[in-house]
This record gives C-alpha cells, structure tokens and sequence, in this order.
C-alpha cells in the first residue's frame, strides 16, 4: 500500500517526533543540543514556523509547532535534519543516515489537547527517569515557560496566554498543568496519533478538518459495510 503523504496545514498545531535511526543517540555533548536548537530556530525563522513546545531526549526529539504555510514545517524539518546530520557525521567521523526515515507528525485539536501536549512534552524527560521535575531538564521549553530563562525559538501560542493576566499568573497556572500531567489514555493517545500521522481531536475537529484537505485525517474504519443482500441472510437471533 502506497504510503500516504504527511498531513500539514497552515495555522494548525503539529505534534513532531524526529527519532535516531535504531534508537540511536543523536547527541554526544551538551554543544551538540544547543546546535540543533541554533539550527531549529534559525529554519523556523526562514520557513515562518512557530515552535510552541520542544524536548530534546538522547535519541530523539519533540516539537510542537504551527507552520505558517503549508510547506513551512517540511522545509524547516529537512532544513534541520540535513544540517545537523552533515554537523553530526563530521564530529564523529561517521557517515550514512542518522535519523530513522522521515520524521512523524500529526495536528492536534488546539482548544482540547494543546497544553496536553506541552506537558507531555516537558514530561518526557521525568517519565525517562532523568530528572524529578521538568524544570531540572535543560534541553526542553519547560525553562522558558516556568520563567526560569527566555528562549528566543519559542512562540507561545495564543492559549498559553490565555492562562493568566500576568507573566507570573501564566507561569503558576501552567507549572500546574505540569504538575497534574497527563493521563495514560492522553499520553497514548498524543504518542500514537503523531506516529501514524492522524489527527488528533472530537469528531467536529475531525470533520471540519477533513474540508480541508484531500488526504484522510483520520484511519478508515476497518471492513466494508455489509451489503442489503448479506444483511438480509443474517439470523434476526445474532
């Protein structure tokens, strides 16, 4: 079956999962973090992207972030991936592919799994057993965020700034939406739709999302309706 193409459009949410090929690290030093976080927010310049939400884990990363354009978050992600490979495959003098094919990525529905999904994000690190709190992590957004320092590659999405009236009332009400975390269905949920790449959201997201755009949003129901002709042989017992 041909594989379908990846679902992006403009002004929506995307949860991203780039991952080592093989599970493989992909960073050796802390200088090896902080250039791909030069190289992300130099292409979400260039490509008009707008990174809400990031971790960097040792053998992959997580981003959430709304392209301004259709095109803007593929050539931002080649634009990464390419760069830091080259960068990557020089220091250890290696070759040959570091990443395991094509990243993944889904929409997300921003008003029911927005902050979820950031604290999902910032969770990561906790959940490896790295550190006990987001904030002791410092390859991720969750810094920024709690007003710990300012990272000029992210763009807080408007939700965010619907938290509170102040940057200290924004700052205590999302610590809190950490602090709480995520449920297990929440958790597999976000995982599993940005691996298959369908959206991720109730059914009149779904539906208005489907308006959009030509390739399917969600996975087709499994089997064919059955026939008049097959219903009508089926015992009124079963």
């Amino acid at each position: 079956m041909a594989r379908l193409p990846r679902l992006t459009l403009a002004g929506y949410p995307h949860h991203v999962i780039q991952r080592g090929n093989n599970r493989q690290l992909i960073f050796s030093t802390g200088a090896d973090y902080a250039h791909l976080l030069a190289l992300m927010d130099e292409s979400a310049k260039k490509f008009e992207v707008a990174v809400h939400a990031y971790v960097l884990m040792g053998n992959h990363f997580h981003l959430l972030a709304t392209p301004h354009s259709a095109s803007g978050l593929p050539l931002m992600m080649q634009a990464v991936g390419r760069s830091y490979v080259r960068y990557f495959n020089q220091l250890q003098s290696r070759s040959g592919t570091l990443w395991e094919g094509r990243y993944r990525s889904n929409l997300i529905q921003t008003d029911r799994y927005l902050l979820p999904c950031m604290a999902y994000i910032d969770l990561n690190p906790v959940r490896a057993g790295l550190v006990a709190e987001a904030k002791d992590y410092p390859w991720s957004s969750h810094g920024h965020y709690a007003g710990l320092r300012a990272d000029k590659l992210i763009t807080p999405h408007p939700l965010f700034w619907t938290l509170g009236n102040t940057p200290f009332g924004r700052e205590a009400a999302y610590a809190d939406t950490v602090r709480s975390g995520v449920s297990v269905d929440q958790q597999a949920a976000l995982t599993s739709s940005a691996l298959s790449g369908w959206a991720l959201g109730d059914k009149n997201f779904v539906a208005d999302l489907q308006k959009r755009t030509e390739r399917r949003v969600q996975k087709a129901k499994s089997g064919r309706p059955l026939s008049s002709s097959v219903l009508g042989k089926i015992p009124s017992t079963c």
